[in-house]
């Protein structure tokens, strides 16, 4: 998936997100961008710098949808953040860094995961070969035991009628013959830990973390005798084997490889620490926030507990309504440092129509699905969709434009009663035509003070 053409990618983004053609090209060509880097000639990559993306647009239209999807297409660490919830240093909160931080436990996590895929036949075998010595341990040298006795333990453990063998064992366990037997395990004990939680200055994260390791390294890990079926004691022993055959030195080594040359920010709510010191109240942490920012995305070092992780070459792709502020009034730096600035459109009630048909994921297939659970088959008619669409443009356009999340208020609302009676209505087919939405909607949508607190 990481070699998508930007064509591809904007054909996989449509799938779940209607129209915005313009920040999709530009994703897209980010996405690109990073393949293209890699092939370039070694002693010209590290001169390539990203060009990082802001998206502007009012809430609801798309922006963090498009993240999200690109997310799932870039084989590469995403991670997002909303840049509200930092604070600058020597204020009580989370520091820019830590989303660094955040990025490699990711990264780590992910290449993990791929390598406990790799492992994982060799991993099943070695489970195989624990399982069995559980079910049938080898006779100790020395043991004098008459065989008559041997063979009827033996009988006994293997199940009734059956040749006592370790091969007869294994092809028992294949064919699932021995799924209901119960075994005792030794696992790990998963216990409550003591939470060690430091809010200081930036960098004091970091020690909150290496100090919990530490101490976690002075005592034994605790174990606990748990009684489990042969299924599940083979699943537990074969991420126990697959833990054991991983090589953490590489997996933290590529980890760190791929956060560095691959790694996707994407900061949404911008906008919210845009603007000058005011002096007073929350403001006077939002430039700081922005000068803080500023270092990891022009490029710099940051400690993890891993190893230095170098920012030069990681992407962020900005989000933010911009409401009340604008771009420019982030400090000058930082635009620099966003050289792309791309605008999300408002949408329409055509928009919403496609948006409760088209995608994959669309509202409409979502609500059907989830009432067939029940045996309630829904049939929306075209002139229903089209008046749910009509109806969350017009409250979006009389109280507040929220986009496409008006959708889900007004989807909710009308199938509210549905929802509650969807038990004992199995077998029924309900049609809802417009005539429906009307009866359901009309009144709350056309009283502007009902709609604005009840759509």
């Amino acid at each position: 998936m990481a070699t998508l053409t930007p064509r591809e990618t904007v054909a996989e983004l449509d799938k779940y997100v209607i129209g915005q053609h313009d920040a999709k090209r530009c994703v897209a060509i980010a996405l690109r961008n990073r393949w293209r880097r890699r092939q370039v000639p070694e002693h010209l990559r590290d001169e390539i710098a990203p060009k990082n993306i802001i998206m502007i647009g009012p809430t609801g239209v798309g922006k963090t949808e498009i993240a999200r999807r690109l997310a799932r297409l870039a084989d590469a660490p995403f991670l997002k953040v909303e840049a509200s919830k930092f604070t600058e240093v020597g204020y009580v909160g989370r520091d820019v860094e830590s989303m660094i931080r955040d990025l490699t436990e990711l990264a780590i996590n992910m290449v993990k995961a791929a390598e406990h895929e790799t492992v994982r036949a060799k991993a099943r075998e070695l489970a195989e070969e624990r399982l069995l010595d559980i079910l049938l341990p080898p006779r100790r040298a020395g043991d004098e035991k008459d065989e008559e006795d041997a063979g009827h333990l033996e009988v006994v453990r293997a199940g009734e009628d059956l040749n006592p063998t370790r091969s007869k064992l294994r092809r028992l366990l294949h064919e699932g013959k021995l799924n209901e037997r119960y075994v005792d395990l030794e696992v790990q004990s998963q216990g409550p830990t003591p939470m060690v939680e430091i809010f200081s200055a930036g960098g004091m994260e970091e020690m909150g973390m290496n100090l919990k390791d530490m101490l976690g390294g002075m005592f034994p890990q605790q174990t606990k005798r748990r009684k489990v079926k042969v299924p599940e004691a083979l699943e537990i022993l074969t991420n126990e084997e697959a833990g054991r055959l991983i090589d953490m030195d590489r997996v933290v080594s590529e980890a760190m490889s791929k956060v560095e040359q691959e790694g996707i920010i994407f900061l949404d709510e911008i906008d919210k620490i845009a603007g000058r010191e005011t002096g007073h109240g929350p403001d006077v942490s939002r430039e700081g926030v922005q000068r803080d920012l500023l270092p990891l995305v022009e490029g710099s070092t940051v400690t993890t507990k891993y190893g230095m992780i170098k920012t030069d070459h990681i992407l962020f792709i900005a989000a933010g309504a911009f409401h009340v502020s604008k771009p420019s009034d982030l400090v000058p730096e930082l635009q620099g440092r966003f050289p792309i600035r791309v605008e999300l459109q408002a949408l329409s009630a055509d928009d919403f129509v496609r948006i409760l048909t088209e995608p994959e994921n669309a509202l409409i297939r979502q609500y059907e699905e989830l009432m067939k659970t029940e045996g309630l088959t829904l049939d929306f008619t075209p002139e229903a969709i089209r008046e749910l669409a009509e109806i969350a443009s017009q409250v979006n356009q009389a109280t507040e434009n929220i986009g496409a999340r008006r959708l889900h208020t007004v989807m909710e609302r009308l199938l509210e009663e549905v929802s509650f009676e969807a038990p004992g209505m199995e077998g029924v087919t309900l049609k809802i035509d417009a005539d429906y939405v009307q009866q359901r909607l009309s009144e709350i949508s056309t009283d502007r003070d009902l709609s604005r607190y009840i759509l």
